[in-house]
């Protein structure tokens, strides 16, 4: 079966050849198994056989000139087009530290989304063009990434404590930031697919979580959130095509509102937050398409994570419906050796 197939067996939760395979590795992840004995001019996944996904990405920035503005032989510091300065460290694989935030009053706001025009190079025409075909021919899964929401609005624009304390007192500010961020990807994707580009699967980054517990209530959710996550949904859904929601960290107060939107997967399901990917199978398996719920922080120890596909992927797998993959993406503390044993058990565990 081709990746496209198997994929789309398991949101109709039917069984495929193999429960699919799909992950991130780090950058040092990947020079690591080079340099352990992985061909230097094979794709990890060619080499490891795992699922081939395509994406379509957009820019609804303000845009903003993005620039250096310090560097050493350690750190740069920079600021992108949505007018956030951070410091980037040039230890391998290293997170990037925020600085400031231009935009962090409604005043900003208004400035900025004045710049957040809808020029047509916006959408990456030429590299859809010349990749588009071969994604359709070699069986690629392929999502177009929407942009909006909670998570890339405070992490990626106002910064976290700005929007939590506006998420309270200037509710309607939020709810505009929001509905323009989703408007905008609304109308890049139309021009996209009434072009012919169509794809797969409407996908968005919305971390709602951390260690323990969700950023804001279930009220605060269903009141300000949940109406933009629904007109997601409802476009992908009218469009023929499923959507996944990508949210780090513990989701459980949230998770009956966030089904209740028609979300058709859900990922990473942190494991290391306080997820528990069984009880979700058991829960929801009828309703969502889980994808990861495989602690990353095991995947250094090959006895441990082994025996974590063992007891896991047997429940997990019944039905469709299931998506292997960590729960976050794969650390550079992870060998070849022990990425070959994990892709060899789960493509054994992990057959139908």
């Amino acid at each position: 079966m081709t990746s496209r197939e198997r994929i789309q067996r398991m949101y109709e939760h039917r069984e495929a050849d193999r429960v699919p395979i799909i992950d991130s590795p780090w950058a040092g992840t990947i020079r690591r198994w080079h340099q352990e004995g992985m061909p230097s001019n094979v794709d990890w996944c060619d080499y490891f056989g795992t699922d081939k996904m395509a994406e379509i990405n957009i820019d609804i920035s303000p845009r903003y000139e993005s620039r250096i503005i310090e560097e050493t032989d350690r750190y740069y510091i920079d600021i992108d087009s949505w007018g956030v300065t951070s410091k980037h460290f040039k230890e391998e694989d290293s997170t990037p530290e925020f600085l400031d935030f231009k935009i962090t009053t409604q005043e900003d706001w208004e400035k900025a989304k004045l710049r957040m025009t809808l020029e047509d190079d916006r959408i990456p025409w030429q590299y859809l063009k010349n990749n588009f075909e071969t994604w359709r021919q070699e069986g690629h899964w392929i999502r177009g990434v929407f942009w909006f929401g909670f998570d890339v609005t405070h992490s990626g624009m106002t910064g976290t404590e700005t929007m939590l304390i506006a998420m309270l007192e200037e509710p309607e500010w939020v709810e505009d930031m929001f509905d323009t961020y989703l408007q905008r990807s609304i109308t890049l994707f139309d021009r996209i697919w009434d072009a012919g580009y169509h794809f797969d699967e409407m996908f968005w980054y919305d971390d709602m979580g951390y260690k323990g517990t969700s950023f804001f209530s279930p009220n605060i959710y269903r009141s300000l959130l949940q109406p933009y996550h629904k007109k997601a949904v409802d476009w992908a859904h009218d469009h023929g095509i499923v959507s996944q929601l990508h949210s780090c960290g513990n989701l459980n107060a949230l998770l009956p509102d966030i089904v209740a939107t028609g979300v058709d997967a859900l990922n990473p399901i942190e494991i290391k937050a306080g997820m528990d990917v069984i009880k979700l199978k058991k829960e929801y398996g009828d309703k969502l398409l889980l994808r990861g719920g495989i602690n990353a922080v095991n995947w250094d120890n090959t006895e441990i994570i082994l025996a974590e596909i063992n007891e896991k992927i047997p429940v997990l797998k019944e039905n469709g419906g299931f998506i292997f993959s960590s729960d976050h993406s794969i650390p550079n503390s992870v060998s070849f050796e022990n990425m070959t044993a994990i892709i060899n058990e789960i493509k054994k565990i992990g057959r139908y």
